[in-house]
């Protein structure tokens, strides 16, 4: 499995002159070593930088387990008047009264989601989502693709062309985040606004690791830190964490509970729909026809939107881990409308010189939304939004 599909070793390692002093230039690459166990060798920054882009493995299987505590508020009448505030109980936020939606929104943000994961080569994964009311899988073997979900008693089966067996492309994006894909995130934000560090080593999953520690120099972050615990054998993630600013835990964890290297069974990727289930059949060429028709679709109803807001749309302020993402909101009156106002009202009010409005802050993000109808939000302090709303 190779944890980057294409390896922009100096495009990270080497963004600029002062990216090279911390991770990979001259002297400054050997004092920066992880302060390993015993068992495990020093290995720089820089060292782990290239393990971590070189990574391959024949299979493995195992589970994953993403937990969350945003800090969030209890808000009243979201996701059935759950509260969005502590880890809580694992699964999420209630699904009673209030839009099962929202429930599942409130899953990511609070609570704990549990995957299993096989891989064998990249024609053969499967990922099995297990939530309490029921379980998602998908499944890729060879050219046959499946999406089955036990809740909705349906499965969609694709069948891939002969020359995307090994590559199926969109599918790929369908499936939940595992710790290699939040480490591909994280890695991606590398640039001379991060400092890239080691800690040490430390055990997960029954596995001796090395912690790759990313941290924002930027102090107007809300992102204390991002740590990736990488498999000293076998060089992948097997941990994310990502902490708030003076917050002793993760607010959010993505990590394996427990991993095997073997190659899993061939019969691991065979799926055979339960009675029951209703089976959807199509190809990745009617899929792609379809995206390619919305995608136009969107595209069209986009560009009218900008022509008739003359420029009101989204507006992303800065870069990196510092961005901030502004907008107007759209002129309702609808049920929708009068739920958001309600919700809204219950928000602290906060005002400055940019004006008034309401405020959610999290650990991890904090948004603002004006009385004039404006829209702030990122993973930055409140006071970064106020600027960005007064200029």
């Amino acid at each position: 499995m190779s944890v980057f599909r294409s390896r922009p070793a100096l495009r990270w390692l080497v963004p600029s002159a002062a990216a090279v002093v911390v991770i990979g230039g001259g002297a400054a690459a050997g004092t920066i070593v992880a302060s390993a166990d015993p068992s495990l060798p020093d290995r720089s920054a820089a060292q782990l930088l290239v393990d971590i882009q070189n990574a391959k493995v024949d299979g493995l299987s195992g589970t994953i387990v993403e937990s969350a505590d945003l800090g969030l508020p209890a808000i009243a009448g979201l996701a059935g008047g759950a509260s969005l505030g502590g880890a809580g109980t694992p699964g999420g936020a209630s699904t009673s009264a209030g839009g099962a939606g929202l429930a599942d929104l409130a899953t990511l943000l609070t609570g704990t989601n549990t995957a299993k994961v096989w891989y064998a080569g990249e024609s053969k994964m499967r990922l099995a989502l297990i939530g309490t009311q029921g379980e998602t899988d998908v499944i890729h073997n060879g050219r046959d693709v499946w999406l089955w979900s036990s809740k909705e008693k349906s499965a969609n089966h694709l069948t891939l062309p002969a020359d995307k067996a090994d590559h199926p492309g969109p599918i790929a994006g369908q499936v939940p985040k595992t710790p290699q894909e939040a480490a591909d995130a994280a890695l991606a934000a590398i640039d001379p606004t991060t400092t890239v560090t080691t800690t040490g080593a430390a055990r997960v999953a029954g596995r001796d690791a090395y912690e790759l520690v990313l941290s924002p120099k930027d102090t107007s972050s809300l992102i204390a830190q991002v740590r990736l615990a990488i498999d000293a054998e076998h060089h992948i993630p097997l941990r994310v964490d990502v902490y708030a600013k003076n917050k002793p835990t993760p607010a959010v964890r993505v990590a394996f509970q427990e991993i095997s290297f073997a190659v899993p069974d061939a019969q691991q990727f065979t799926f055979n729909p339960p009675p029951g289930t209703t089976v959807n059949q199509g190809t990745a060429e009617g899929l792609a026809k379809e995206h390619k028709a919305a995608a136009q679709k969107a595209k069209a109803e986009a560009e009218k939107a900008k022509a008739e807001a003359k420029g009101q749309g989204p507006q992303v302020i800065g870069k990196g881990w510092t961005t901030i993402v502004s907008a107007k909101l759209p002129k309702d009156s609808g049920s929708d409308a009068k739920q958001f106002d309600s919700v809204l009202s219950m928000l602290p009010k906060v005002s400055g010189s940019w004006g008034s409005g309401h405020e959610l802050a999290g650990t991890l993000f904090t948004v603002l939304v004006t009385d004039d109808g404006r829209v702030f939000a990122g993973a930055v302090t409140p006071q970064a939004l106020y600027a960005a709303a007064a200029r």
